[in-house]
This record gives structure tokens, C-alpha cells and sequence, in this order.
């Protein structure tokens, strides 16, 4: 066991913790039952209590069942920010099923191939995405998506500056598979005996990897419980806190450090559809926020709004996230003006988020922090898997009870990923690294092939596989170019195929925008007449990749 750490270890916090032997539901019940009358919800000004998100979870998995959703079914649930999100995430449990959390930038092509993997027959659906689903019905395996408008859940009155999906009106186009939320809860039909446990599938996130589609990362009602208990404990979060949500729900972070933790403390989640750092502010001193797990990009962007000396944002007391290490000049005016140290950390789709998180009285800068209760981290060597010692970059592996159970119908993706060392069974993360003295673990670079834009993650090969649907594309390869805004922007090399040769870089840039994320669409389109290849055949990537970063 790694315990090198042990000796920056927060106080008070145990080093392994036993967890609740219950599903994920549990939590909503259990707090609706001591706090009934308590903000569970704050969206624009209008608040949920937990007894009207428990009703409405349940009339919602009442609706679920009757629609044929079964015990360990998926269903999608395709959503931004909002109350539906989290009435939809619990819905979806309480009626013994899985959750498929869909990034809500996924387009027509990337929607068709979750439904295929998951063999989801039921959506949840925001009114603004609907376009991207709705033709899927009846031509795939969906059968039903209930569809809401973000809107139906903003009922006072409010100052507040809405982004423009949240005030899109509730109508739904008359076309076959389609059911109004609000119909669906005032059905109030009652679900069946909960039944999912600790050992049953809970959720299914994708993650985007080095070899095609996208894999599926099973997670069981334990190890989803995990990321949600370990991270309260370490940072002592306690009922009467209320958490900031201005991250992606469907992300991990979002979805289990502020959304699920939340609801396992019985505290208040105020939740924005939009980033908007006025808004934000705004909210930050109405409500008394207490912390805020984001991104470091609104932390730049927030305190460069000239006006933020307006703000109270005193209420403040624990400020962290990751996905992208927080600049030194930013932390250090974070601290200057608010006196909060911005604490980092580390998790995958893998682990449903946090593995490593920073001390909260003792963070390093540009760190991932150390491995928190219960996880063991090593070190090892890319290829011989030989443990490392302080200071040698090699692979970061992890052993803990928040990791998954494999990839969704993947069991040779399954295999490759995980190794025994010192009898135990460890993750293998893809990110190289080190510790140092104190423990303290750092990211050097990624083991596999990632371009990072703006802190989104985007995997070469799920964007080749996309591009390679399009009738002139023969090859493709996808490599990365530095960009000043974005750090590192994507870039298509592609061969058309023969009698296509009119075809044009615009036509397949708009081609990509209709049918994947926007972050990950290409930016930049080269065609060339062939593509460099090794003895065996495989394009190389590699070449083109550090001739573009040498031109540049």
C-alpha cells in the first residue's frame, strides 16, 4: 500500500472508511426523510425541496416502468444543467435501471452509436436537443424520449440573466416517440419495489478512447458511492452547505462531487444550465455559496470582470476542480482577493471522478494531490510495469473502491486495462507522472493519444472513426495544433476518395458540425494525396503530429 502520503494527511480524516451498503437512491430518500423541507434545488431563483424532488423522482420512475424500462435497463439521459437533470438521474435509479449520462454537445452520429452500445429503448431529452434525437426513434432501437423544457422549472419571478435554452418554450412537435415530462409526472403512476444494491450497475459514462468509439465505464451503486462519500469526508462538507454547479452534470465531476454529493448530505445545489460569470456572482452572494468545483477557465474568467468588487463572495470556503492545472498568477489572485487556496485534483470516467485530491490545508500548485481515502496509487513503467520510486515519470495506476468494473461489453478492452501487482487488482489511468517526497502526485503527459482543447479531451481516433462516415473521406488522420486561445486545436489530414476530388474543406467542416461535439470537430482541414504508413500498414500518426508541432 502507498503511504508515503500519509504524513500530509488531513486531520480527522480516516485513511479507509467504510461505505453505505445501499444503491444510490438511497441517499435521496434518506435526506428527503431527515430535511424534507429543505432547498434540495436553487435554479434562477426558484427552489426544490427534497420531499418535491423524491415525489417527482418517483412519479417520473412510475412513468419509466410503465414505458417498459426494466431492472438493469440503460436509458439515456440527455440533459444540460438543470432540475430535470437531477430528477431524471434519480428517476432513472429508482426504477432499478442504469444511467447513461450523454454529453449534451453529442450530435446525430455519436447518438446512434450510444443507442446501438447501450440498447437503451428509453431517453430524457432538453427541449433544445431534441432535433438531434427525435428522427432516431423508430429508426433505432429508442422507442420513447421524454422531452422538457429547462424553462418549466424557473417559476418565480427572476433578474437574473437566463441563457437563451432556458427560456425556450415547452412545445413538442407532433412526431411519433415523443412524451411531455410534465405529462409524465402528472401520470403519478407509483414505481415498483426498489430493488437495485450496492452490487447492481448504476451508471454507464462514456469515455472516449485511443481505439475507435467511445467505451462505456460500468460503475455499480458502490463504486458511484464511493466518489460521492470520500470527497464529503475530505473536505468536511457538511448539510448546510450549498455547492455551486457550474459544471457539466453529465461529467463526473458534476455529476458526483457537486450533484449526487449533495444529495448525500442533504445539502443545497444551485445550479447554472450556462456558464455566465456575472450570473454566477450574483448567485455566489443571494444564496451564500459555500463551494464551488469548476474548471480553472471561470475562475480566470470571473475575476476578470471588472466588476466583481461589487460582489459579496465571502461565503466562499472551499474553491477547487481539474481537468486543466489552474495557472500560478490566477491562484494567486484567487488568494489575494478572496483568500481561498484553489485546490486540485484528479479522477476519470474510470473512477467516476476524484482519486487524488490536494490536503485543503496544504495544496501544491500545478498538483493532483495525493491519493485519498482508501485509494492506492502507484508508479509503474509503461512497459515492463515495474514499480517506480520518487521522482521517476512512469504510468499512474490506481487500486481503490471507486474504480470500475470494465468496459460496457468490452472484455478485451477490459483486460488490457488493468494488471496484478502486490496482489491486488490495478487500474491502468493512460497519464504519465510522478510523486514526490511528500507524496504528492503530478501529470506529465498522457500515454495515449489525446489532444487537449480548452481542457476538453478529445481522442484522435473516435474523431477518424466519425470522419471516415463522410462518402469523400478515403483516410484520415487527426492530429493536434498548437492554437492561442484553445492551447491545442484540432486539424483533419485527410485523402479523399476518387471522383470526390471537388469536394472541399468547408463541406467537411460543415459535415463534422452536424454530426459530432463542437469540440470536437476540426478545425483546420489539410488534403494530401496519401497518408505516411509503417511496414505493417498503420497510418503514422506520430510522424504527422511532430512535423505539424515543427512547422508551427
Amino acid at each position: 500500500m502507498f503511504d508515503r502520503h500519509y504524513a500530509v494527511w488531513p486531520d480527522l480524516v480516516p485513511q479507509f472508511l467504510g461505505l453505505p451498503a445501499t444503491s444510490l437512491y438511497s441517499n435521496l430518500s434518506v435526506s428527503a426523510l431527515r430535511y424534507p423541507d429543505h432547498p434540495a434545488i436553487i435554479y434562477y431563483g426558484t427552489t426544490l425541496s427534497y420531499a418535491e424532488l423524491e415525489r417527482e423522482a418517483e412519479a417520473l420512475a412510475g412513468y419509466l416502468q410503465r414505458a417498459g424500462v426494466r431492472a438493469g435497463d440503460r436509458v439515456l439521459l440527455y440533459m444540460q444543467n438543470s432540475p430535470q437533470f437531477v430528477i431524471g438521474f434519480y428517476a432513472i435509479l429508482r426504477a432499478n435501471a442504469v444511467v447513461v449520462p450523454v454529453n449534451p454537445m453529442n450530435r446525430k452520429a455519436e447518438l446512434e452509436y450510444l443507442i446501438a452500445d447501450t440498447e437503451a429503448r428509453v431517453a430524457l431529452c432538453g427541449r433544445e436537443l431534441l432535433d438531434n434525437i427525435s428522427e432516431l426513434v423508430g429508426s433505432t432501437g429508442l422507442e420513447e424520449v421524454i422531452v422538457s423544457a429547462y424553462g418549466e422549472y424557473v417559476r418565480q419571478p427572476t433578474d437574473l440573466n437566463l441563457p437563451e435554452v432556458v427560456s425556450l418554450a415547452s412545445d413538442l412537435p407532433d412526431l411519433p416517440g415523443l412524451s411531455s415530462w410534465q405529462q409524465a409526472l402528472a401520470a403519478a403512476y407509483a414505481p415498483g419495489p426498489l430493488t437495485a444494491g450496492p452490487n447492481d450497475l448504476c451508471v454507464i459514462p462514456y469515455s472516449s478512447g485511443t481505439t475507435g468509439n467511445p467505451k462505456g465505464c460500468t460503475h455499480t451503486h458502490h463504486s458511484a458511492m464511493a466518489t460521492i462519500v470520500y470527497p464529503s469526508v475530505w473536505g468536511n462538507s457538511q448539510h448546510n452547505g450549498v455547492q455551486l454547479v457550474s459544471v457539466p452534470m453529465f461529467h463526473v465531476t458534476g455529476m458526483q462531487v457537486c450533484m449526487n454529493a449533495a444529495i448525500y448530505l442533504g445539502a443545497t445545489q444551485v445550479i447554472m444550465t450556462r456558464w455566465d460569470r456575472r450570473t454566477a456572482a450574483q448567485l455566489i452572494e443571494r444564496h451564500g455559496i459555500t463551494a464551488w468545483r469548476n474548471i480553472p477557465t471561470m475562475v480566470v474568467d470571473l475575476l476578470s470582470d471588472p466588476d466583481i468588487e461589487q460582489y459579496d463572495l465571502s461565503s466562499l470556503k472551499a474553491i477547487g476542480g481539474g481537468g486543466a492545472a489552474m495557472p500560478a498568477a490566477i491562484a494567486a489572485k484567487l488568494e489575494s482577493k478572496l483568500n481561498l487556496k484553489y485546490s486540485e485534483g484528479y479522477g476519470l470516467s474510470e473512477t467516476l471522478s476524484a482519486t487524488h485530491m490536494n490536503p485543503p490545508a496544504a495544496p501544491k500548485a500545478q498538483c493532483l494531490g495525493i491519493p485519498i481515502i482508501g485509494v492506492d496509487s502507484r508508479v509503474v513503467d509503461v512497459d515492463t510495469l515495474r514499480e517506480l520510486g520518487v521522482g521517476e515519470v512512469g504510468e499512474i495506476v490506481l487500486n481503490g473502491e471507486q474504480v470500475f468494473q470494465g468496459y460496457w461489453r468490452r472484455p478485451e478492452a477490459t483486460n488490457e486495462a488493468f494488471f496484478e501487482l502486490d496482489g491486488k487488482r490495478f487500474f491502468r489511468t493512460g497519464d504519465l507522472g510522478y510523486y514526490d517526497e511528500e507524496g504528492y502526485f503530478f501529470l506529465v503527459d498522457r500515454v495515449k493519444r489525446m489532444i487537449n482543447a480548452s481542457g476538453y479531451k478529445v481522442w484522435p481516433a473516435e474523431v477518424e472513426s466519425l470522419l471516415y462516415g463522410h462518402p469523400a473521406v478515403q483516410e484520415v488522420c487527426i492530429i493536434s495544433v498548437p492554437d492561442e486561445r484553445r492551447g491545442e486545436t484540432v486539424k483533419a489530414v485527410v485523402v479523399l476518395a476518387a471522383g470526390q476530388e471537388q469536394t472541399s474543406a468547408e463541406d467537411i467542416l460543415s459535415w463534422c458540425q452536424a454530426n459530432m461535439s463542437a469540440y470536437k470537430c476540426p478545425k483546420l482541414v489539410e488534403f494530401v494525396d496519401s497518408l505516411p504508413k509503417s511496414p505493417a500498414g498503420k497510418i503514422m500518426w506520430r510522424a504527422l503530429q511532430e512535423q505539424e508541432w515543427a512547422n508551427s
